[in-house]
């Protein structure tokens, strides 16, 4: 199973639940980790998703630390362009998403193809798998 980490900005909550919705059908196998807010608007749209605590007052180190764990495949963040970041933990998230070669998706369109990218690895293994059969 693989698991993905979702953040979103305030902005771009109601973006990011809409992506996932759509999206689920595509993704059935696949655990979701949201932090604070962001995990209250998945879990209000009926979407399972382990709640971790607010971004900046913890959920970002919890994610860095599940990184570097080996728990976490893909990072999701709906980043809003117009927030200033004022603190280190973001940047934190993607030194550990480099350091870790996990791939990190900042908007939209990178988001889906990443899940594009994970479903086409998912067809590949599993005719690989049957290859070997």
């Amino acid at each position: 199973m693989k698991n993905i980490a979702i953040i979103a900005h305030d902005k771009l909550k109601p973006l990011m639940v809409d992506f996932i919705k759509d999206r689920k059908g595509w993704i059935p196998d696949v655990k979701l980790l949201a932090t604070g807010r962001t995990a209250e608007f998945l879990e209000n749209a009926g979407i399972d998703v382990e709640h971790l605590s607010p971004g900046k007052t913890g959920g970002y180190r919890q994610i860095i630390d599940k990184i570097y764990a080996g728990q976490i495949d893909i990072v999701i963040f709906f980043r809003d362009a117009d927030v200033a970041d004022h603190h280190d933990d973001i940047a934190d998230l993607m030194y550990a998403c480099v350091k870790s070669n996990i791939p990190f998706a900042s908007n939209f369109v990178s988001a889906e193809l990443l899940i594009l990218g994970l479903m086409r690895k998912e067809v590949a293994d599993k005719y690989k798998n049957k290859r070997a059969d």
